[in-house]
């Protein structure tokens, strides 16, 4: 089994819904992205140039998200419901390449991050 991996940011600002606490106020915060994808070896011995993985990522989830109000997007954009749509939204990006999407770690600032598998 292969894992490519590569990293991301991106800056974007919510409030997060039927919360009580200081995240119920609109703030910002940086968003740090690995994504690691899976597939076979192809003959060219790569399973994805690296260059496709940053170009589909950034066409797909970092043009979309950053620098944007996540409320717009989201009804609740909790960093889990986020990482959920990041991870579905490659994950069928990839498939057209043979690949598929194995993690998404979406960091909420540099100490908080959330798993997708």
């Amino acid at each position: 089994m292969f894992l490519l991996s590569r990293e991301f940011s991106f800056d974007a600002a919510h409030r997060v819904i039927d919360y009580h606490g200081k995240c119920e106020n609109m703030h910002g915060h940086t968003y740090h992205l690995v994504v690691t994808i899976t597939g076979d070896l192809k003959d060219d011995g790569m399973v994805l140039d690296f260059f496709i993985l940053k170009q589909i990522v950034q066409d797909k989830v970092i043009s979309i998200l950053d620098h944007k109000y996540l409320n717009e997007m989201f009804e609740n954009p909790t960093t889990e419901l986020v990482a959920q749509w990041i991870f579905n939204t490659l994950d069928n990006a990839f498939r057209e390449f043979g690949c598929s999407v194995f993690e998404i770690i979406l960091y909420e600032g540099d100490n908080n991050r959330v798993v997708v598998r």
